[in-house]
């Protein structure tokens, strides 16, 4: 009797010494955490033999996308006010979807950060993603400690940005992380109670919405002293301490994902905001759990030359049907069907067979979506969980 309860004392200090909580990854932003990569653009990874091996971890041995048997993903996403979540295990299809609980073909940076994880970690693992379109950190993801957003003369006109919604998509990121730590099983079977769970990072993908404001953010004067984008320092600063406090996690690994559209050659605008993303991981009191992550390198410059192409294409097509004076069309002569084959004829000489089979294979949306570059989205989930893990290994040292 004193033998067995030896061993099953010895068992037990065994278990407690070696327990590992589930690993919380929570993923958040707008389009681009979203993920507008579809699955087709796979093969042009395969294309690079320094991303090949990348292709490898993330096709099955069935050569389609792969399942993560120690990996599960909740999604809170929706058009409009029509929110739903997707969940179960990890795998491609929680990118972009037009209906929340079912795949979409797409995959954005959560399904190679899921697998890089999975190749890291012991632990099993819990990806939580909360992304909506076309959101701003100025008033959607608004955090509580930057105040309600203020309407100016021009909103109140318009009837936009209401008080009432300011921080709207903070509240929801924050609730459904909640709801989903409320009830883990529900999501992520495996999960072992005992052994808990600790939340492990947190990664921001988002932006598009805030450079492009003239309003929020005017073009400054010559003379000015402020960056442009200063605010949105301040603000995703804000974002950083606020769900730090509100999940209870004060010094939670933080990932900024900076925004990379436009690759090495940004024009001014892009460039002055990647400044102000990438401003809060410099603060003194971030340093060590605020990284922020340059997506830049990631971009496709070969598909992006042909994106500029097809921009090239599409103008052409407008200036007829405008009828400027420097075209074709000066007069208004052509009707629609010879103004169709002018733009075919044009697209011909601009875009060779071998560039436009090559956009088929690696693109599937537009510039500000990253081309919908499988390859680009791969390489930035990889490059955040990287970041993630460095963080974590500081951590506990």
């Amino acid at each position: 009797m004193k033998r067995l309860f030896s061993i099953l004392l010895s068992l037990l200090l065994t278990s407690a010494a070696t327990a590992t909580p589930l690993k919380v990854f929570i993923l958040a932003g707008q389009s681009n955490m979203e993920g507008h990569a579809k699955i087709e653009t796979f093969d042009y990874i395969g294309d690079d033999p320094t991303t090949a091996p990348l292709l490898k971890q993330m096709l099955g041995a069935d050569g389609k996308p792969r399942v993560c048997d120690h990996v599960y993903i909740s999604y809170l996403t929706g058009i409009g006010e029509a929110n739903g979540e997707g969940f179960g295990k990890l795998t491609a299809g929680y990118g972009s979807r037009q209906k929340p609980e079912a795949g979409g073909g797409k995959i954005g940076p959560e399904f190679t950060f899921g697998i890089t994880m999975d190749a890291t970690l012991k632990e099993p693992v819990l990806i939580i993603k909360t992304a909506w379109g076309g959101k701003s950190l100025y008033h959607d993801f608004r955090p509580p400690s930057a105040g309600v957003y203020q309407r100016s003369a021009q909103d109140i006109e318009k009837q936009r940005y209401l008080e009432k919604d300011s921080g709207h998509y903070y509240r929801l990121m924050i609730d459904h992380v909640k709801h989903v730590l409320g009830d883990i099983k529900r999501v992520c079977p495996a999960y072992d109670a005992q052994q808990g769970f600790e939340i492990s990072s947190f990664v921001w993908l988002q932006g598009f919405n805030d450079m492009v404001s003239r309003d929020v953010y005017p073009l400054p004067a010559k003379d000015a002293t402020q960056p442009r984008y200063a605010r949105y320092s301040e603000w995703l600063a804000d974002l950083i301490r606020d769900v730090r406090k509100d999940l209870h996690v004060p010094k939670m690994p933080f990932v900024i994902g900076v925004m990379g559209i436009g690759g090495a050659q940004p024009n001014e605008h892009i460039a002055a905001f990647r400044e102000a993303m990438a401003a809060p991981a410099k603060l003194p009191e971030f340093q060590g759990d605020v990284t922020a992550v340059q997506t830049a390198p990631f971009w496709s410059d070969e598909l992006g030359a042909i994106a500029d192409k097809h921009d090239q294409v599409r103008q052409m097509a407008y200036e007829l049907k405008s009828k400027n004076k420097k075209f074709a069309n000066a007069d208004g002569s052509m009707n629609e069907q010879q103004q169709r084959e002018y733009i075919k004829q044009f697209e011909a000489k601009l875009i060779s067979p071998a560039e436009e089979a090559l956009w088929k294979r690696g693109a599937s949306n537009a510039a500000y979506h990253y081309l919908g570059c499988a390859k680009t989205f791969a390489l930035m989930g990889r490059a955040f969980a990287e970041a993630s893990l460095q963080m974590m290994q500081q951590s506990t040292k």
